[in-house]
């Protein structure tokens, strides 16, 4: 059905469509188990969330976003968790200017939610509270990424 209603899209429509989304790689380390499962103390999160967009064919991209959770008791790692969530989109007939916010906005906010999933159930199937990623605003980040850019790129010139 997909593919009668694309032939019935006149050529130079704009196209975005979600291909797939696939759990791309997880990670779960517990290095000092089981002697620190014993200690009593309040574990400290480190939450690292990146993002990267790569053009896989012509008009295909990537979107993977990756959360890192570092759980230390002390100065010893109580749990490690790396999960990398992707997407595979097609964008076609957008402008370039567009296509940067549509990688870096709309893609990781459709695919963040299965990443917190991951997280979450990942933990609580390792023996700990699940990990509840906060939401993230992808706009504002994006946004000052750009920001960055411009100000770099702005003492580049001077």
């Amino acid at each position: 059905m997909a593919d009668e209603i694309q032939a019935a899209a006149p050529e130079g429509t704009p196209v975005f469509q979600i291909q797939r989304m696939y759990l791309k790689d997880l990670s779960l380390e517990q290095p000092n188990a089981p002697h620190i499962l014993l200690e009593q103390q309040q574990p400290q999160v480190d939450i690292n969330l990146t993002l990267s967009a790569e053009n896989v064919t012509d008009g295909i991209f990537e979107v993977c976003v990756t959360a890192t959770v570092n759980t230390k008791v002390g100065d010893k790692t109580l749990f490690l968790v790396e999960a990398k969530q992707a997407g595979i989109f097609e964008i076609r007939n957008v402008p370039q200017d567009q296509v940067e916010g549509i990688l870096g906005i709309v893609c990781p906010q459709m695919v963040y939610p299965y990443l917190r999933a991951i997280v979450s159930d990942v933990c609580t199937r390792a023996g700990f509270p699940p990990v509840l990623l906060t939401e993230v605003n992808f706009q504002a980040m994006f946004e000052a990424q750009q920001a960055q850019r411009a100000a770099q790129g702005g003492q580049a010139v001077n």
